[in-house]
């Protein structure tokens, strides 16, 4: 729909595809979708080419008919809010296991305090309290504000900080794929539907540049089957590829011809991103303040835990009340604890790996970028050879011999088919 959108509501399959990364068959099937419910219609032009054109008002008239665009916004929202509860939920539980721990702490103590040591037990008791107390501190909206706590720049506060230093905050190349493969359409049908092997591969994942990865050009085959592509030879004996599908517009936006490689040729050329770039994985985006702060809290309570598992082990008399919850409850306190510190450091050995991979993977194709920006005189022959086998057909209205809006009858189909026959034999 951003496809049609963008060509103005008068669209080929390979303009579709092209821009918005599709399979060839995707999008002739999404269109025809699209137009059933919607109300489009087909053009056919003198050449066969078949155009999906819809009216203005068609995202109306999909919203009216589609449940699921009514109830996306919805479903949206309460992931959000169910991401926002369960983030919330595991820090919270931290302070929870603290004040449960340290405060059974303190009656397992106290519980075995004879009469005579009790105004002890009740001043060491009176220093212990402090901090769950004080840890309470942090569910305090004011607490937050006066400390500056709240909410950081990109939205997170302190409680959510506990859930991204333990499991991170998700993948931050989601989409990746997509967007590699619009870069990759828009790049090919902006230059005429002919392009070279280093042209794709500053979007693709290749090896470094070297005197064995010189000649592989197999990193181009997945593009070949998405778009329909075929490789051909020029007379020079270059492997060029063209993307026919892709050579065929309804619109006219960026159908100006390449005439420059290299610096010149790449800065006319700004629409796309030079190369795809991943983003490396960061352990937390909480700042450093709030990761020692949850650090310093997780240490707090496996070392409390520790301290409770002995005394329970050292209790003679089976325990009550309060004591007797926490007894049964520890084994999950004990996993928490325990894994409070292993989940994180199990992840930050993994994006060591992680990031080394995509460190490489992006100064490989910045390399090939940098290659496209000053090519070698072999390759920048190659690339005026492709400029010179692009071709872009721009479908006028004009060349339009039929269309699915009127019946046909009311159409001179066969009046211009027969003019143009007998235009053909006059010329002969």
């Amino acid at each position: 729909m951003e496809a049609v959108d963008h060509f103005g509501g008068r669209v080929t399959i390979g303009d579709v595809a092209s821009r918005a990364g599709l399979q060839l068959a995707q999008a002739e099937r999404a269109l025809q979708a699209l137009a059933a419910d919607t109300g489009g219609f087909l053009e056919v032009s003198e050449e066969g080419e078949v155009l999906y054109v819809f009216p203005k008002d068609y995202r109306a008239k999909l919203a009216g008919k589609s449940f699921r665009m009514k109830v996306e916004p919805l479903i949206d929202k309460t992931k959000e809010v169910g991401a926002y509860l369960v983030r919330v939920s595991f820090g919270t539980a931290l302070i929870a296991s603290i004040v449960l721990v340290y405060t059974t702490i303190i009656a397992i103590i106290s519980s075995s305090s004879d009469e005579d040591n009790r105004g002890r037990r009740r001043r060491s008791y009176d220093s212990t309290i402090i901090i769950p107390t004080d840890l309470f501190w942090y569910l305090d909206a004011d607490y937050y504000r006066r400390r500056r706590r709240v909410e950081k720049e990109d939205g997170m506060n302190f409680i959510e900080s506990i859930f991204s230093f333990v499991f991170g905050d998700g993948d931050p190349n989601d989409g990746l794929e997509d967007k590699r493969w619009k870069m990759i359409g828009q790049y090919i049908s902006s230059n005429g539907g002919v392009i070279t092997a280093e042209e794709l591969a500053p979007y693709l994942d290749v090896p470094p540049i070297s005197e064995q990865s010189k000649d592989d050009e197999s990193f181009i085959l997945p593009v070949l089957l998405r778009f329909q592509g075929h490789p051909e030879v020029d007379e020079q004996g270059n492997i060029l590829y063209r993307f026919p599908s892709l050579q065929r517009t309804a619109s006219s936006k960026g159908s100006g011809v390449r005439e420059y490689v290299g610096n010149k040729w790449s800065a006319m050329f700004s629409s796309v991103e030079k190369y795809l770039e991943e983003k490396p994985w960061k352990f937390s985006k909480a700042n450093a303040s709030e990761r020692a702060m949850v650090a310093g809290l997780g240490g707090l309570n496996l070392f409390g835990v520790i301290i409770l598992g002995n005394l329970l082990k050292q209790m003679t008399v089976p325990p009550g009340g309060l004591i007797s919850f926490v007894a049964q409850l520890f084994p999950l306190l004990q996993v928490y604890a325990g894994s409070f510190f292993a989940i994180p450091l199990f992840r930050w050995f993994l994006l060591r790996k992680t990031n080394n991979g995509i460190e490489r993977r992006n100064k490989a194709r910045e390399q090939r970028a940098q290659e496209l920006a000053l090519p070698e005189p072999s390759l920048r022959r190659k690339l005026l050879s492709a400029r010179d086998m692009a071709q872009r057909k721009v479908i006028t209205p004009e060349e339009i011999v039929y269309t699915t809006e009127k019946d046909l009858l009311d159409q001179d189909y066969e009046v211009k088919e027969w003019e143009k026959r007998f235009k053909e034999l006059e010329s002969d």
